[in-house]
């Protein structure tokens, strides 16, 4: 078995394709009408289609239980970015414990957004800020070797 796509339900297609394009910078690859492939495998899917297939009235939407992940290499441009859109944050950028700068927010649907920087980015970060490779290994708690490949 393997894993193919991952699919949100949406209230308005057009509006939450706009969303992506625009504020994630994502194009439709397949267009089937009620159902819509984005670049990088993010699949959308109409609300009362999905309704249809499950055999249910309602569907639940906001429930702050999932997030769909992506990664920037420039987290900061991307903040600045977002500035541009009416962007409801989930929370803005924030350092986890290991280093990697987030931010998460909402699209349309109040699906959870979550874009990282790329661990190759933070660990690049460390160093240019003049830490040696054992300290970013050890302030990431990362194995040596992956630092090494991260910073040549």
């Amino acid at each position: 078995m393997k894993l193919k796509n991952t699919m949100l339900v949406v209230t308005d297609m057009e509006r939450s394709v706009e969303f992506y394009k625009k504020v994630l910078g994502l194009h439709v690859i397949m267009d089937f009408g009620a159902n819509k492939t984005l670049t990088g495998g993010l699949c959308l899917q109409t609300e009362k289609t999905y309704k249809d297939f499950i055999g249910k009235d309602r569907i639940s939407f906001g429930g702050d239980n999932f997030e769909i992940y992506f990664e920037d290499e420039n987290i900061d441009k991307l903040e600045k970015k977002l500035k541009e859109f009416d962007i409801e944050y989930v929370h803005p950028i924030k350092e986890h414990p290991w280093g990697q700068r987030v931010i998460r927010f909402y699209d349309p649907d109040k699906h959870i957004i979550e874009v990282g920087e790329s661990i190759k980015a933070v660990c690049k970060r460390f160093s240019d800020s003049g830490m040696t490779p054992e300290e970013v290994a050890k302030r990431m708690d990362v194995p040596m070797k992956l630092v090494k490949s991260c910073i040549k």
